[in-house]
Formats: C-alpha cells, structure tokens, sequence
C-alpha cells in the first residue's frame, strides 16, 4: 500500500485496523488464512451490519479483505482467493454540511473581532482564511511547507492524496493574512526542531488534526453558528460557491484535487437544492 499504490499514512492506518478486525475474527474461529471460505467472509461481513457499521465503512472493510487475499495469491501464501467475488455495497450520496456566505464571512472575523483576541489569533485568521480560499484537505494545510507558497504569484502548491501535485490559485485576502502571521507570529513560534511547515503550535512544531477540529469548533461556537462543522466543512464551502457563481466544474475538480470528476459532482446536488430552496421560498407558487 506504500511503495505500490502510495497510500497515505491515514488510510494505511484505516486498512490496518479493518485487517485486524477481520483475522481477529477469523482466529476466534480457528480458520487459518489457506482455509478461509467466501461463506466464512460473508459471516464477517454480517457481523459488521449488525454492529452499525456506515457504508463507507463497510466498503473500505470489503475492499482491504479483497485486496489482501489478492496479495496473498500474488505472492503464493494462498493458492485461492475466496474474497475475489466479493461485491462492493451500494452507498448512497449524502449531501456535507455547507456554509451560507454570511456564515462563512462571519466564522472568518471571529479570530479578529474576539475581546480580547487570542494569543494565535494572527495564525487561527490565516489558517481560516486559507483553508476557505482554497479548500485544501486537513492533511494538505497541517503539512503545507513555506517552501510550497508562490504567494506574489497567488498559488500554493499541495501534495494531495497519492503525493499527487497541485497548483491551487489563494485570493488576496488569504495571502495577506499569511503574510502578517509570517512576519508577526510565526518568527516567535519557531524551534529548532520546527522545520518548514507554516502553521505551528506553542511547540514550534506543525498543529496536530485535532488541534485543528477544536481550533474551527472553537470559533463557530463564537460565531454563533449551530451546524455541526468541521475544517473539512470549509473544502465543501468552497467547492459549493464556486459553483453558485458558475465556475466550471473540471476547474473545480482540478483545484480540489479530486481524480476523478464523478467525486466532485456531488456539489451539483448541492447546488441544485440551493437553486430548489430559493425557488420554494421566492416563487408564488412555491
């Protein structure tokens, strides 16, 4: 999953705790890995529904139990893979929590307008700002290096899934708030062991994915905002007005770093229940 497919340290994890889950149960059963049959699997796969699990959950399970079987007959550990006909399930499109303009401009001036503001604030604004402007994953802005802004070109470069590379466009108002933690905050914050990477904690070193969660959950409270957010609700934001001001999908494919456009489409809908609310709430005959 490393060297060949160059998965992320994330998803290597997530596969991980699914294999263990599944040969732990294949264990308590007494099945060696050589005997385990398609019914066997599909015992395992009934027990994974009646525990709750999501559908992406299960999809993610089924497709480390078929990919691992698949290895272990390429590498002659076993002579037949019982997981090769395993189906996929069906998962049914949800729609991710969107912020309105208002609200989104509003969390942005939260780290500013706070009395008295935080001791990060310079760094919270930036990374709000940033996160907004370009709608980069969690992972690219926790590991985006200072060596990656083009910020008088008004592009930073992201490694996204995959070590895929992007160039992703940063309006002014992301790039001036960058540029004021650069040169107010960041200088204080740095330690020997900080390397390059641009958000930093009291540490010195890069803010972990948590700090992340509660630091956006921190100031939507502020906000007064009652939507259940997170850093990745400002990735759907993103995409989704672009799309109301009539960008161009593949455009937006291309800046969210998505392979394919199917996984980008799901913001039409989005888009569609806008355009079906205002009618609902604006039409005579609504």
């Amino acid at each position: 999953m490393l060297i060949e497919r160059n998965f992320s340290t994330n998803t290597r994890a997530s596969y991980s705790n699914d294999l263990k889950r599944y040969l732990l149960f294949m264990q308590h059963r007494s099945k060696p890995i050589g005997s385990i049959t398609p019914a066997q699997i599909n015992d395992f796969i009934k027990e994974l529904y009646t525990i709750g699990l999501e559908a992406s959950s299960m999809a993610r399970n089924i497709s480390a139990i078929r990919s691992f079987h698949k290895f272990l007959v390429t590498e002659r550990a076993i002579d037949i893979n019982p997981a090769e006909n395993l189906h996929l399930p069906k998962q049914s499109r949800y729609l991710p929590t969107v912020l309105t303009v208002g609200e989104t401009l509003r969390l942005l001036e939260t780290p500013v307008t706070q009395t008295p503001p935080g001791k990060y604030f310079l760094r919270d604004k930036a990374m709000l700002e940033l996160l907004y402007a370009t709608g980069i994953r969690v992972s690219e802005l926790i590991n985006l290096q200072q060596q990656n802004l083009y910020l008088e070109s008004g592009f930073i470069r992201i490694f996204g899934k995959g070590s895929k590379e992007r160039l992703v466009p940063v309006g002014n108002s992301a790039i001036e708030w960058i540029n004021k933690y650069k040169t107010e905050l960041r200088f204080a914050l740095v330690k020997n062991n900080s390397d390059d990477y641009l958000f930093l904690n009291a540490h010195g070193i890069k803010l972990t994915r948590m700090a992340l969660f509660a630091m956006v959950r921190k100031y939507a409270v502020s906000a007064g905002i009652e939507k259940n957010i997170s850093p990745h609700t400002f990735r759907h934001t993103f995409a989704t007005h672009l799309l109301e001001g009539g960008a161009d999908l593949r455009a937006v494919q291309e800046m969210l770093g998505h392979s394919s456009i199917v996984t980008t489409q799901i913001y039409t809908h989005i888009d569609r229940s806008f355009i079906k609310e205002v009618h609902k709430t604006f039409h005579p005959r609504g």
